[in-house]
Protein backbone atom coordinates (compact mmCIF):
# COMPACT_ATOMS: atom_id res chain seq x y z
CA UNK A 1 0.00 0.00 0.00
CA UNK A 2 2.75 2.86 0.44
CA UNK A 3 4.51 1.54 -2.36
CA UNK A 4 1.32 1.79 -4.24
CA UNK A 5 1.02 5.70 -2.39
CA UNK A 6 5.08 6.42 -3.47
CA UNK A 7 4.31 5.35 -7.29
CA UNK A 8 1.39 7.78 -7.57
CA UNK A 9 3.31 10.62 -5.60
CA UNK A 10 6.11 10.21 -8.29
CA UNK A 11 3.73 10.37 -11.30
CA UNK A 12 1.74 13.19 -10.18
CA UNK A 13 5.12 15.06 -10.06
CA UNK A 14 6.21 13.80 -13.14
CA UNK A 15 3.00 15.24 -14.82
CA UNK A 16 3.15 18.77 -13.00
CA UNK A 17 6.87 19.16 -13.81
CA UNK A 18 5.93 18.14 -17.36
CA UNK A 19 3.06 20.52 -17.50
CA UNK A 20 5.18 23.01 -16.18
CA UNK A 21 8.23 22.48 -18.39
CA UNK A 22 5.69 22.45 -21.40
CA UNK A 23 4.05 26.29 -20.14
CA UNK A 24 7.21 27.37 -20.03
CA UNK A 25 8.41 26.29 -23.34
CA UNK A 26 5.61 27.74 -24.55
CA UNK A 27 5.94 30.80 -22.85
CA UNK A 28 10.05 31.24 -24.39
CA UNK A 29 8.61 29.94 -28.10
CA UNK A 30 8.12 32.37 -30.65
CA UNK A 31 6.28 29.79 -32.77
CA UNK A 32 3.04 31.95 -32.73
CA UNK A 33 0.46 29.07 -34.31
CA UNK A 34 2.03 26.82 -31.29
CA UNK A 35 1.53 29.72 -28.84
CA UNK A 36 -2.11 30.38 -29.95
CA UNK A 37 -2.86 26.70 -30.35
CA UNK A 38 -1.93 26.60 -26.55
CA UNK A 39 -3.92 29.59 -25.14
CA UNK A 40 -6.69 28.64 -26.92
CA UNK A 41 -6.14 24.50 -25.19
CA UNK A 42 -5.86 26.41 -21.45
CA UNK A 43 -8.84 28.25 -22.21
CA UNK A 44 -10.84 25.82 -23.05
CA UNK A 45 -9.47 23.40 -20.65
CA UNK A 46 -10.46 26.28 -17.64
CA UNK A 47 -6.78 27.24 -17.02
CA UNK A 48 -7.49 30.79 -17.58
CA UNK A 49 -4.90 32.44 -15.69
CA UNK A 50 -2.10 30.44 -17.69
CA UNK A 51 -4.39 30.63 -20.95
CA UNK A 52 -4.00 34.83 -20.08
CA UNK A 53 -0.69 35.36 -19.39
CA UNK A 54 0.09 33.08 -23.19
CA UNK A 55 -2.33 35.08 -24.94
CA UNK A 56 -0.75 38.70 -23.44
CA UNK A 57 2.57 37.03 -24.31
CA UNK A 58 1.24 36.85 -28.00
CA UNK A 59 0.01 39.99 -28.33
CA UNK A 60 3.74 41.74 -29.44
CA UNK A 61 4.11 38.62 -31.78
CA UNK A 62 0.29 39.19 -33.83
CA UNK A 63 0.81 42.77 -34.29
CA UNK A 64 -0.61 43.30 -38.61
CA UNK A 65 -1.53 39.53 -38.04
CA UNK A 66 -5.49 38.55 -39.03
CA UNK A 67 -4.88 36.80 -35.25
CA UNK A 68 -4.31 40.14 -33.83
CA UNK A 69 -7.89 40.98 -32.22
CA UNK A 70 -8.88 37.59 -31.51
CA UNK A 71 -5.54 37.47 -28.92
CA UNK A 72 -6.56 40.71 -27.53
CA UNK A 73 -10.09 39.29 -26.63
CA UNK A 74 -9.25 36.15 -25.68
CA UNK A 75 -6.57 38.00 -23.21
CA UNK A 76 -9.51 40.36 -21.77
CA UNK A 77 -11.62 37.10 -21.85
CA UNK A 78 -9.46 34.92 -19.84
CA UNK A 79 -8.85 37.47 -17.10
CA UNK A 80 -12.70 37.71 -16.93
CA UNK A 81 -12.94 33.95 -16.63
CA UNK A 82 -10.28 33.88 -14.04
CA UNK A 83 -11.65 37.08 -11.82
CA UNK A 84 -9.50 39.59 -12.47
CA UNK A 85 -12.40 42.11 -13.09
CA UNK A 86 -10.03 45.49 -12.61
CA UNK A 87 -7.35 43.70 -15.48
CA UNK A 88 -9.84 42.46 -17.48
CA UNK A 89 -12.11 45.72 -17.95
CA UNK A 90 -8.90 47.31 -18.83
CA UNK A 91 -7.88 45.50 -21.73
CA UNK A 92 -11.41 44.89 -22.74
CA UNK A 93 -12.24 49.15 -22.77
CA UNK A 94 -8.14 48.97 -25.19
CA UNK A 95 -10.00 46.26 -27.31
CA UNK A 96 -12.97 48.37 -27.77
CA UNK A 97 -11.34 51.42 -28.87
CA UNK A 98 -8.80 49.64 -31.20
CA UNK A 99 -10.98 47.13 -32.98
CA UNK A 100 -14.47 48.56 -33.49
CA UNK A 101 -14.81 46.92 -36.26
CA UNK A 102 -14.09 43.61 -34.50
CA UNK A 103 -16.74 40.70 -34.80
CA UNK A 104 -15.85 40.38 -30.79
CA UNK A 105 -16.97 44.28 -30.20
CA UNK A 106 -20.19 44.07 -29.12
CA UNK A 107 -19.39 41.12 -26.30
CA UNK A 108 -16.18 43.29 -25.38
CA UNK A 109 -18.87 45.88 -24.58
CA UNK A 110 -21.06 43.63 -22.49
CA UNK A 111 -18.46 42.25 -21.38
CA UNK A 112 -16.69 45.07 -19.98
CA UNK A 113 -19.99 46.15 -18.58
CA UNK A 114 -19.81 43.08 -16.57
CA UNK A 115 -16.71 43.82 -14.89
CA UNK A 116 -17.74 47.12 -14.35
CA UNK A 117 -21.03 45.90 -12.75
CA UNK A 118 -19.25 43.43 -10.87
CA UNK A 119 -16.73 46.14 -9.74
CA UNK A 120 -19.34 48.28 -8.04
CA UNK A 121 -20.09 48.51 -4.02
CA UNK A 122 -22.56 48.15 -1.52
CA UNK A 123 -24.81 51.42 -1.00
CA UNK A 124 -23.05 52.36 2.31
CA UNK A 125 -19.93 52.86 0.50
CA UNK A 126 -18.58 55.39 -2.02
CA UNK A 127 -20.71 54.90 -5.39
CA UNK A 128 -18.16 56.62 -7.96
CA UNK A 129 -17.77 53.16 -9.23
CA UNK A 130 -21.63 52.83 -9.67
CA UNK A 131 -21.39 55.98 -11.43
CA UNK A 132 -18.89 55.18 -14.23
CA UNK A 133 -20.69 51.96 -14.50
CA UNK A 134 -24.22 53.72 -15.17
CA UNK A 135 -22.20 55.60 -17.71
CA UNK A 136 -21.04 53.34 -19.70
CA UNK A 137 -24.28 50.83 -19.84
CA UNK A 138 -25.97 54.11 -20.66
CA UNK A 139 -23.79 54.71 -23.43
CA UNK A 140 -24.46 51.12 -24.92
CA UNK A 141 -28.00 51.08 -24.44
CA UNK A 142 -28.49 53.78 -26.27
CA UNK A 143 -26.20 52.82 -28.95
CA UNK A 144 -27.19 49.41 -29.29
CA UNK A 145 -31.23 49.41 -28.44
CA UNK A 146 -31.69 45.91 -30.05
CA UNK A 147 -28.92 44.31 -27.99
CA UNK A 148 -29.25 40.56 -26.90
CA UNK A 149 -27.91 42.26 -24.24
CA UNK A 150 -29.97 45.42 -23.35
CA UNK A 151 -32.25 43.14 -21.06
CA UNK A 152 -29.65 42.50 -18.78
CA UNK A 153 -27.62 46.12 -19.28
CA UNK A 154 -31.46 47.00 -18.11
CA UNK A 155 -31.43 45.05 -14.84
CA UNK A 156 -28.31 46.24 -13.99
CA UNK A 157 -28.98 49.83 -14.66
CA UNK A 158 -32.45 49.36 -12.36
CA UNK A 159 -29.77 47.89 -9.44
CA UNK A 160 -27.43 50.44 -9.37
CA UNK A 161 -30.71 53.58 -9.53
CA UNK A 162 -32.07 51.47 -6.62
CA UNK A 163 -28.37 51.72 -4.81
CA UNK A 164 -27.79 55.10 -5.30
CA UNK A 165 -31.06 56.12 -4.63
CA UNK A 166 -30.94 53.91 -1.55
CA UNK A 167 -27.56 56.00 -0.92
CA UNK A 168 -29.20 59.32 -1.18
CA UNK A 169 -31.99 58.42 0.95
CA UNK A 170 -29.94 56.88 4.05
CA UNK A 171 -27.71 59.92 3.84
CA UNK A 172 -30.02 62.49 4.06
CA UNK A 173 -31.56 60.53 7.30
CA UNK A 174 -28.57 60.08 9.03
CA UNK A 175 -29.46 63.91 10.01
CA UNK A 176 -33.04 62.72 11.67
CA UNK A 177 -31.24 59.76 13.23
CA UNK A 178 -28.62 62.39 14.97
CA UNK A 179 -31.36 64.31 16.03
CA UNK A 180 -30.82 67.09 13.65
CA UNK A 181 -33.37 67.76 12.69
CA UNK A 182 -33.60 70.99 10.74
CA UNK A 183 -30.65 69.31 8.48
CA UNK A 184 -32.66 66.23 7.94
CA UNK A 185 -35.75 67.98 6.58
CA UNK A 186 -33.25 69.82 4.34
CA UNK A 187 -31.22 66.99 3.06
CA UNK A 188 -34.27 65.27 2.69
CA UNK A 189 -36.54 67.82 0.10
CA UNK A 190 -32.87 68.25 -1.22
CA UNK A 191 -33.05 64.12 -2.26
CA UNK A 192 -36.37 64.28 -4.17
CA UNK A 193 -35.44 67.99 -5.49
CA UNK A 194 -32.43 66.15 -7.50
CA UNK A 195 -34.86 62.67 -7.89
CA UNK A 196 -38.48 63.36 -7.59
CA UNK A 197 -39.04 59.77 -8.38
CA UNK A 198 -36.85 58.28 -5.64
CA UNK A 199 -38.03 54.50 -4.91
CA UNK A 200 -38.37 55.94 -1.09
CA UNK A 201 -40.46 59.05 -1.93
CA UNK A 202 -43.24 57.98 0.56
CA UNK A 203 -40.36 56.99 3.37
CA UNK A 204 -38.95 60.86 2.35
CA UNK A 205 -42.11 62.82 2.89
CA UNK A 206 -42.76 61.08 6.29
CA UNK A 207 -39.34 61.85 7.68
CA UNK A 208 -39.51 65.61 6.32
CA UNK A 209 -42.62 66.06 8.00
CA UNK A 210 -41.30 63.87 11.43
CA UNK A 211 -38.77 66.41 10.79
CA UNK A 212 -40.36 69.46 11.01
CA UNK A 213 -42.31 68.27 13.76
CA UNK A 214 -39.25 67.73 15.86
CA UNK A 215 -37.44 70.62 15.29
CA UNK A 216 -40.62 72.63 16.17
CA UNK A 217 -41.57 70.52 19.14
CA UNK A 218 -38.16 71.52 20.50
CA UNK A 219 -37.52 75.21 19.77
CA UNK A 220 -37.94 77.70 22.34
CA UNK A 221 -41.96 78.35 22.57
CA UNK A 222 -41.74 81.91 21.15
CA UNK A 223 -40.72 80.20 17.77
CA UNK A 224 -43.05 77.21 17.88
CA UNK A 225 -46.02 78.38 16.25
CA UNK A 226 -44.17 79.26 12.88
CA UNK A 227 -42.31 76.03 12.79
CA UNK A 228 -45.54 73.96 13.12
CA UNK A 229 -47.15 75.37 10.18
CA UNK A 230 -44.17 74.02 8.51
CA UNK A 231 -45.15 70.47 9.90
CA UNK A 232 -48.69 71.18 8.63
CA UNK A 233 -47.55 71.86 5.30
CA UNK A 234 -45.26 68.57 5.24
CA UNK A 235 -48.66 67.04 6.64
CA UNK A 236 -50.48 68.11 3.74
CA UNK A 237 -48.03 67.45 1.22
CA UNK A 238 -47.68 63.75 2.57
CA UNK A 239 -51.66 62.70 2.36
CA UNK A 240 -52.16 64.27 -0.53
CA UNK A 241 -49.72 62.37 -2.10
CA UNK A 242 -50.46 58.87 0.28
CA UNK A 243 -53.71 58.76 1.74
CA UNK A 244 -53.15 55.51 2.62
CA UNK A 245 -49.62 55.14 3.87
CA UNK A 246 -49.11 53.03 7.08
CA UNK A 247 -47.77 56.29 8.37
CA UNK A 248 -50.66 58.47 8.36
CA UNK A 249 -52.25 57.54 11.18
CA UNK A 250 -49.54 58.42 13.21
CA UNK A 251 -49.10 61.81 11.54
CA UNK A 252 -52.89 62.45 12.18
CA UNK A 253 -52.36 61.80 15.76
CA UNK A 254 -49.67 64.49 15.11
CA UNK A 255 -51.55 67.17 13.30
CA UNK A 256 -54.29 66.85 16.14
CA UNK A 257 -51.44 67.71 18.59
CA UNK A 258 -50.46 70.74 16.87
CA UNK A 259 -53.64 71.93 16.00
CA UNK A 260 -54.75 71.79 18.90
CA UNK A 261 -51.50 73.71 20.79
CA UNK A 262 -52.50 76.07 17.91
CA UNK A 263 -55.84 76.67 19.67
CA UNK A 264 -54.37 76.47 22.81
CA UNK A 265 -51.90 79.45 22.19
CA UNK A 266 -54.65 81.91 20.44
CA UNK A 267 -56.84 81.52 23.61
CA UNK A 268 -53.85 82.57 25.93
CA UNK A 269 -52.50 85.34 23.88
CA UNK A 270 -56.59 86.68 23.59
CA UNK A 271 -56.92 86.28 27.32
CA UNK A 272 -53.21 88.31 27.83
CA UNK A 273 -54.37 90.95 25.66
Amino acid sequence: MRAVKLLLAVVVASLLVSCATSYDKIMKSNDVAEKYKAAHEYFNKGRFKKAADIFDNLNLLVQGLPQEDTVNFYHGLSNFRYGDLQTAETILAKFIEVYPRSPFSMEAKYLRIKCLYEETYRYELDQTPTRKAMMVISEFMYDNPGSEYYPVCQEMMKDLMDRLEKKSFESAKLYYTMEDYKASRYALKNVLKENSDNQFREDILYYVAMSSYKFALNSVEERQKERYLDFMDDYYNFISEYPESKYRKELDELYEKVEHHAEKTDSDNSEEI
